[in-house]
């Protein structure tokens, strides 16, 4: 990834929009995606890969597993108090076929604007520690399952929309995201110990 420090992402529909394949491309790397959105902006860029999820995109074989090593480190350096991002070669060099990620945004617009309508600044003190290192732990609870269960696609779309609350109550400093993703991750964990006693 390349020093990169752009104004920050305020809503969903900018960060779509920024992230967006240019014309005439045909694939698009990791580190690309990443470098529109900036290195400082730890929730945007943990979004990022959980949007991705959340779309049909998680349906790629392989995809929940780079997309869980990408959020877990974004995470980690968030909880240390990083200034600037920084992601391993062997991720950042991944790359995702330019229509299917133009697909997977297409399929994102319309629920992003919906919470870009009704999202604002409202019990902000869920978005700052302590509470903010439990919504950051919780996401590393939820993406170290998906790993185990990828074969489970849609269960990791759930997971990845549980992370994408957190990021959005994060980055747009709207605790009621962040109660849903605590409401949200209580889901996920019950149906994984359920699935993962099963096999058992």
């Amino acid at each position: 990834m390349s020093d990169t420090d752009g104004p920050p992402v305020t809503s969903l529909g900018e960060l779509l929009t920024r992230i967006a394949p240019a014309e005439g491309e045909t694939s698009v790397s990791v580190a690309e995606i990443l470098d529109k959105i900036g290195d400082r902006s730890f929730p945007a860029a943990i979004l990022v890969p959980a949007l991705i999820l959340v779309s049909p995109v998680s349906g790629i074989p392989g995809t929940p597993t780079i997309g869980a090593c990408i959020i877990a480190l974004i995470v980690a350096q968030a909880l240390l108090g990083r200034d600037h991002l920084w992601l391993p070669g062997l991720l950042t060099r991944r790359e995702i076929g330019a229509k299917r990620l133009s697909q997977g945004l297409s399929w994102l617009r319309k629920p992003a604007g919906w919470v870009d309508r009704h999202s604002r600044d409202r019990w902000t003190i869920l978005t700052y520690p302590p509470f903010s290192t439990v919504s950051l732990l919780s996401i590393l609870v939820v993406v170290m399952t998906w790993p185990l269960l990828e074969l489970l696609p849609f269960f990791t779309s759930f997971g990845a929309g549980a992370v994408s609350l957190f990021a959005i109550g994060l980055m747009i400093r709207d605790g009621l995201y962040i109660i849903a993703g605590w409401i949200t991750v209580a889901g996920v964990l019950a149906v994984a110990t359920a699935i993962w006693q099963g096999i058992v």
